[in-house]
């Protein structure tokens, strides 16, 4: 998966910002493409250094400006505090309840476990399986297809 490094970058800002709680959004783009292009932090309304939950409200405004736009989610994002950026347990029960929303999103950990470093890796989450992919971090002017 390609990722532009201005979009890695505010996905670890917002991760070092909220932290020791999860910080979540998600990484949108044109709808059918596969084209990462603009990203949307969201308010982790559990509030826990643990597990994300979406607010339900700031979901439903978002995913109806999507949906004006023509954009659709291309990757879901949050952060671990203190494990590495690999699923949870939990994350892959959430993918599952994505999975009945969106077509096949791809999944970004970030873990700022390390306060001077983060580990950043992507997932596909299909049927409970955990697949890991590569992440290209492009510059902003070559192409994001995921």
């Amino acid at each position: 998966m390609q990722l532009r490094r201005d979009l890695v970058e505010a996905m670890v800002e917002h991760a070092r910002r909220d932290h020791p709680d999860e910080a979540c959004g998600i990484l949108a783009g044109p709808e059918g493409s596969g084209r990462v292009e603009r990203f949307i932090p969201m308010l982790n309304a559990a509030r826990s250094p643990t597990y994300f939950e979406f607010d339900p409200t700031e979901w439903l405004k978002v995913h109806r400006e999507l949906s004006a736009n023509d954009e659709e989610v291309v990757v879901i994002y949050h952060s671990h505090t203190a494990t590495p950026a690999y699923p949870s347990v939990t994350d892959v029960r959430k993918a599952g309840e994505f999975a009945q929303l969106l077509p096949s999103p791809h999944y970004v950990l970030v873990s700022t476990r390390d306060p001077d470093e983060h580990e950043l890796r992507s997932y596909t989450i299909v049927d409970g399986v955990i697949t890991s992919e590569p992440v290209d971090i492009i510059d902003p002017e070559v192409s994001t297809e995921v």
